[in-house]
């Protein structure tokens, strides 16, 4: 382009200074709003794309705007011995008049109070100044020059910074429509030795477009430079032959994002494709949710539901959020306030004219529009997940696995959660060798009479499996859910009823077993004991049968619980043991076992579960011990029987014992005088 001034003005070139506060406000300008400097490059892009909107709009009313140049596009140009970066834009462009307006926005705003603002880092809204924008070229540049001549002007303008305070403004012959700014590098712009940080590759330029500018809705073109050697006619390389410098012009960005196309028209492999591409996830999505909103928000959201979770994704530090665009700019990469963050692995991006951005176009302000679409985006990804559960169960299972303790996490921490995600729950359950199942199956398969949903921990199916509070539910055939995961347990607290049925755990004291064993017949001993003393009687049912057991043996069983002192909370007959000789459960209210022993393994103190010792009264080990408390209520052998059988219920759910000599020799003591 020409420096030249134009024909026959008597403008000279004038140097005018910008307000006192101008030094410091540039300082801010470039050292405090910007995180990364390399944002230059999108703001530059963007001030361009915006030149082009306006002149393409106002060719609509005036169509021989665009007969000089109709072809709208914006041009970069790297001048690695110049050292300089150029952006240029055949857009509306400006008059000299405007050049002064727009450029001194910044100038005209500098204000102590807006210096203020800045300094406090508060949100001052100035999107669409050209002067935000354009400033941000001084982190890079030492010296800025800009060319641009208005649409349907014939004299074009000059302006020139080193951004210390002051410029110089000239009328300058015709030129080209539109704008061009060129930036004299900082020499640590390009000498770093680090690719990223070198502004005059053309690898570095054309990877920042791809980040921050691919989906500009006009062509962003820029010239490659490559030595090709001489060749002869069969075309071999001639050794010591001249080389020639190739140019290949290159559109840098995609132009249309597919975010904007047709859902319709989108097959699932273009899908696929952009999700690879743009999110780094070589898996296949599980679905995608792709919607454009309107009304007093306007947006387009789209939306992957992945298939596998990344390495990070329950590290306290992973990187979550949806992708931001204003207009098809980028703006932000992680933004957190959309989704909730039990659906912090959803991978998309929300593109809307309509957010407000502060100064630096880096931080979303918060406010309405983000409660708005955020609530949106929240109902569809639960719509999305709820028809997988439906429509693919197979793959809904798969997702579930990598991504469930994210959603039951959603549960734990509000209780607000638990109506929305409490039927995309799975468990693994003893009606299933395999697969899962949701409350919902759960309660329709319940046999009438059971009023309780009930569950059991452990640290993997097969632990739960050999547990003894099992078995009479394993007799009966009664649905257990198995909590494998160390946060199932603690989902109680919130995902205390589904359908208005109690979940409740096998170790539980207050379980309501009457409905599960309420068939149960008397043992040949118990019926020939209940003949001599009922002779002629009805046959006891099973719930006065368990009645006189108690009555039976309630000395034997305070005896015992005398021996094991303050280690339980009480000793009594099991409903729920059919095989095994003992167990522990806890008290109806308070922590389980198994929470107990998952906040210690956290060092967050709580207060231990309350343990009940159960015993089997149809096993031989029994018999045993009201032998030897009729022997001798007060006997050693009665004590050193009572803490091995307490000792064993506590190994069987995991505990460490608190004296393992003493039940090493107390066990000594028993295999000595059995084998005697």
């Amino acid at each position: 382009m020409s420096d030249k001034k134009a024909a026959g003005s008597k403008k000279t070139k004038e140097t005018r200074s910008f307000q006192a506060e101008t030094k410091e406000l540039l300082n801010l300008m470039v050292n405090s709003l910007y995180t990364h400097r390399e944002i230059f490059l999108r703001e530059l892009i963007s001030n361009a794309s915006d030149a082009l909107d306006k002149v393409n709009f106002q060719s609509l009313t005036k169509p021989k705007i665009l007969e000089e140049n109709a072809d709208l596009k914006i041009i970069l140009n790297v001048d690695k011995d110049k050292k300089t970066l150029s952006i240029y834009d055949n857009g509306i462009g400006m008059t000299y008049k405007e050049v002064i307006e727009n450029i001194g926005t910044i100038a005209r705003s500098g204000s102590k109070s807006f210096i203020e603002k800045l300094k406090a880092k508060d949100d001052v809204e100035l999107i669409g100044k050209f002067g935000v924008g354009f400033y941000s070229a001084f982190m890079v540049s030492d010296k800025v020059v800009l060319i641009s001549r208005a649409a349907g002007e014939k004299i074009g303008t000059r302006w020139e910074s080193t951004g210390d305070g002051s410029y110089t403004i000239e009328k300058i012959g015709s030129e080209p429509r539109g704008t061009r700014i060129t930036l004299q590098l900082r020499e640590n712009c390009y000498n770093t030795g680090d690719p990223a940080e070198d502004f005059l590759n053309q690898y570095t330029i054309q990877n920042l477009i791809k980040k921050y500018s691919d989906y500009i809705r006009y062509p962003i073109e820029m010239d490659f430079y490559r030595e090709e050697p001489e060749r002869d006619k069969d075309g071999k390389i001639i050794a010591g032959g001249k080389t020639e410098t190739i140019i290949d012009r290159k559109t840098l960005n995609s132009v249309t994002p597919i975010w904007e196309r047709n859902k319709k028209e989108i097959s699932r492999d273009e899908y696929f494709q952009f999700f690879k591409h743009h999110f780094h996830d070589w898996n296949e999505y599980a679905d995608v949710v792709h919607f454009k909103a309107e009304g007093n928000v306007e947006y387009t959201a789209l939306l992957f539901i992945p298939t596998r979770a990344s390495s990070d994704l329950y590290d306290k530090n992973f990187a979550r959020g949806i992708q931001l665009y204003s207009n098809h700019v980028f703006v932000m990469n992680d933004c957190r306030d959309l989704l909730p963050d039990h659906l912090r692995f959803v991978r998309g991006l929300i593109d809307s004219p309509d957010f407000s951005l502060n100064i630096s176009r880096e931080i979303l302000q918060h406010n309405r529009q983000l409660q708005i679409i955020g609530k949106n985006l929240e109902k569809k990804v639960l719509e999305s997940l709820k028809k997988l559960l439906k429509d693919n169960r197979k793959l809904y299972e798969e997702t579930w696995q990598e991504f469930g303790k994210a959603i039951k996490g959603g549960i734990y921490m509000e209780y607000k959660n638990k109506e929305k995600l409490e039927d995309l729950v799975l468990f693994y359950t003893s009606s299933k060798e395999e697969g899962m199942t949701t409350l919902r199956e759960y309660v329709e398969r319940m046999p009438a009479g059971q009023e309780e949903i009930y569950y059991a921990t452990g640290k993997d199916i097969e632990t739960i499996k050999r547990m003894p509070q099992l078995e009479v539910f394993r007799e009966k055939k009664i649905e257990i859910l198995y909590f494998v995961d160390k946060i199932d347990e603690f989902l109680t607290q919130n995902l205390d009823k589904y359908d208005d049925r109690k979940l409740k755990s096998v170790t539980r004291q207050d379980l309501k077993l009457e409905e599960i064993i309420g068939d149960k017949k008397e043992t040949a001993r118990d019926k020939k004991e209940s003949q001599k003393e009922e002779k002629g009687k009805d046959k006891a049912g099973a719930e006065d049968v368990f009645k006189k057991k108690e009555e039976k043996y309630k000395d034997v069983l305070a005896a015992i619980e005398n021996h094991l002192g303050e280690k339980v909370a009480e000793v009594r007959l099991s409903k729920r043991l059919t095989s095994s000789p003992v167990c522990l459960v806890t008290t109806g209210s308070g922590v389980t076992f198994n929470m107990e022993m998952l906040l210690q393994g956290v060092n967050q103190p709580s207060a231990p579960a309350r343990k009940i010792l159960e015993l089997n009264p149809d096993h031989k080990l029994f018999s045993v011990l009201e032998k030897l408390y009729k022997q001798d209520k007060d006997s050693a052998d009665l004590k050193n029987a009572s803490e091995i059988l307490f000792n064993q219920a506590c190994l069987i759910e995991g505990f460490e014992l608190d004296n393992p000599v003493e039940f090493s020799q107390h066990m000594g003591e028993l295999l000595v005088k059995a084998y005697e």
